[in-house]
């Protein structure tokens, strides 16, 4: 009986006290995400039409529903944990912005992929973190705390991060619409965390009951995002070239494993370290497909980004079941 009791509570992040066969349910969905993201850009590609009704209203709540999942699992004490020790935010800072820049620009030079190309996988790397990503930390049994912060952090900083990198590096200025962002940020990431907090605050009872449901709601949500990025762009996704697809798996890719190593080295604890990984690796690919939109002259800009939208999602998805399936990690604070 021990032995079983222990082999359930390790099949959910939090040990719900729902019932054990939809607890299992909810693991075996969660463990197939890369799965279920990989069908969802494949029926965009295929059938972009049929993802015509997924309007920009929708798309922003869903966003706001994938973050309300994330926040009923949340206290104000994760928080004040969190910013109790801010190296790991610090850090996961100067990784999404410092690294992941020129790791861009030296996958693209290795690569020998023409101008254009070039720049918008730059522009990738020089954007902020991904909503997604506390999605897959929640999954991979990270801090998601830790994750909303750090995705709230490099939110905040590319309104002056992102301008400056792709002068530098590319030699343009980017406008970025700060108030934009700004209210964005309040009304799909802030505002529905502090609404599941206070649920969770309010009926602790009732939450850890639905708690099975929230990374199956999660995947739903993220599902429906990429695959209404990618319908959006279907076309530019299916003519890239190998190099392209190449470039972008390798810049998420190298990009999360590079974060654990370092976040390893550093001291940090396997919790902390998970977080990071997948922070570092999953842009907001969609963001850099309008900033490349609005801002750069060359369609072929673009492109990367397009393609970026469907390999951070596979390879944050994928990275979260590995760490998932590695068991659970020990602590929940970093250096």
């Amino acid at each position: 009986r021990p032995l079983a009791s222990s082999a359930a509570s390790a099949a959910v992040p939090a040990e719900p006290s729902g019932p054990g066969a939809f607890a299992r349910f909810s693991e075996l969905f969660s463990n197939l995400f890369p799965l279920w993201t990989v069908l969802s850009a494949g029926i965009a590609l295929k059938a972009p039409q049929s993802l015509a009704w997924f309007s920009t209203s929708f798309f922003t709540g869903a966003l706001a529903m994938l973050m309300l999942s994330m926040g009923i699992t949340l206290t104000v004490d994760d928080f004040k944990r969190v910013l109790s020790r801010p190296g790991p935010v610090g850090l996961g800072f100067v990784l999404c912005y410092g690294m992941m820049p020129l790791l861009a620009l030296a996958i693209a030079k290795a690569l020998a992929l023409p101008a254009p190309l070039t720049a918008g996988l730059v522009l990738i790397g020089c954007i902020n973190g991904g909503q997604a990503s506390n999605l897959c930390t929640y999954i991979a049994r990270g801090d998601v705390a830790l994750s909303v912060i750090m995705t709230t952090s490099t939110t905040i900083g590319v309104l002056g991060m992102t301008p400056l990198l792709c002068q530098w590096l590319l030699g343009t200025m980017v406008p970025v619409d700060a108030r934009g962002i700004a209210e964005s940020t309040a009304q799909v990431v802030l505002a529905p965390i502090v609404v599941g907090m206070g649920l969770n605050k309010l009926f602790p009872k009732t939450v850890k009951q639905i708690e099975p449901f929230c990374p199956i709601v999660g995947v739903i949500a993220t599902c429906l995002l990429v695959g209404s990025s990618v319908a959006q762009v279907a076309g530019p996704i299916l003519n890239a070239g190998l190099p392209l697809q190449l470039g972008a798996a390798l810049l998420h890719t190298i990009g999360g494993l590079a974060s654990y190593l370092l976040f390893k080295a550093s001291g940090s604890d396997e919790k902390v370290s998970r977080t990071a990984a997948i922070e570092t690796s999953m842009k907001s690919s969609a963001f850099g497909f309008l900033l490349a939109k609005l801002h750069f002259g060359e369609y072929l800009v673009r492109v990367p980004a397009a393609v970026s939208v469907v390999w951070m999602a596979v390879i944050g998805s994928s990275l979260a079941v590995v760490f998932r399936l590695m068991g659970d990690g020990s602590g929940s604070t970093g250096k």
